[in-house]
């Protein structure tokens, strides 16, 4: 009950901050995401005040991680078979190339590996969801959250950018309904603007692009358990303390997956967990957003979003070309 006491404050003020940005959104429009991050950064300085700390940093933390293994009943395999080898393979080679180029881009700009993973799992994977389970799989510092604040910051912009852009590209480029979804799927960072632009073109482009998007989702697991498993065994190389090399949220994560594929859910039970999913990623997001202060996250510069910028080009130009050499 003690706990309790102690965490309510800081829990409301991040509960606070995502409802008045669901309501924001669902009446004026605007990514979420985006929103939460710098509504949550106005009430940094409550960041310093002892009775809201340990909420906040359970809502980091904790209620993150719940917000990504909910993702994960989205997620079927039924679905993914659905549409062909091409989209898929093309979603998750471009997964592939997206932090394949974060790590070669880091270490030419004189950043860390870690940035690098960071940067280019958000861009290849799912944005801001993925800059924050990946987060939670990296080596815990001050630092290390700005850095995924600013990623967050990033994906959320330039996959706006990309949700007004890339219909008006498709259309100039002659694509059809259906290579138009691939490629909003296969390159638009959050879930929300790749849907935003396959209905822009139209319903089918939508729900192709809607699984395409899920198999980039997908593959949030295998990337995640990577991480951990290399930073596992560098750890235990240097005697420091070791992360569980598959921890409880992805391992919710994993069940609702096969949970999803055996069992034929019911369609309002999907939506109403996914739901809770994005809720728990807005809480976290905002409570990020409290830690943070502006000038901490200006100090970081410029180059983690040019970085994150031309990840999102190399990835836009690879999944062109295998549209057009093999769709």
């Amino acid at each position: 009950m003690e706990r309790m006491r102690n965490l309510l404050p800081g829990l409301t003020v991040a509960a606070t901050v995502a409802l008045a940005v669901g309501f924001i959104s669902e009446h004026y429009g605007g990514p979420p995401f985006l929103l939460a991050l710098l509504l949550g950064m106005a009430f940094n300085f409550l960041s310093t005040d002892a009775r809201v700390r340990p909420g906040i940093d359970l809502s980091a933390r904790t209620v993150l991680r719940i917000g990504v293994a909910l993702l994960g009943i989205r997620i079927t395999m039924d679905r993914i078979t659905e549409l062909g080898p091409i989209p898929i393979l093309l979603a998750v080679c471009g997964v592939t190339v997206a932090i394949g180029s974060g790590l070669l881009l880091a270490r030419l700009a004189g950043r860390s590996r870690e940035e690098g993973l960071l940067s280019g799992g958000a861009v290849g994977i799912c944005g801001a969801s993925a800059a924050m389970a990946i987060s939670a799989a990296l080596p815990r510092s001050p630092q290390a959250e700005r850095l995924t604040l600013l990623t967050v910051i990033g994906v959320t912009a330039f996959s706006t950018i990309a949700m007004i852009i890339y219909p008006v590209m498709a259309s100039m480029l002659g694509l059809d309904e259906t290579a138009s979804g691939v490629l909003f799927g296969a390159t638009i960072h959050d879930v929300a603007q790749v849907l935003g632009a396959g209905l822009t073109v139209s319903p089918h482009a939508g729900d192709v692009a809607t699984f395409v998007k899920l198999i980039r989702v997908a593959c949030l697991l295998p990337v995640v358990v990577g991480i951990g498993l290399i930073y596992r065994t560098r750890a235990a190389g240097t005697g420091t303390q070791t992360q569980p090399l598959l921890p409880h949220f992805l391992l919710g994560f994993i069940a609702l997956v096969v949970l999803g594929s055996v069992i034929p859910l019911p369609a309002v039970v999907v939506s109403s967990v996914s739901e809770i999913s994005r809720w728990c990623l807005l809480v976290a997001i905002a409570a990020l957003g409290v830690k943070t202060s502006f000038a901490e996250l200006f100090a970081l510069g410029w180059k983690p979003l040019a970085l994150i910028l031309a990840e999102t080009l190399v990835l836009l130009c690879f999944v062109l070309a295998g549209l057009f050499l093999f769709f």
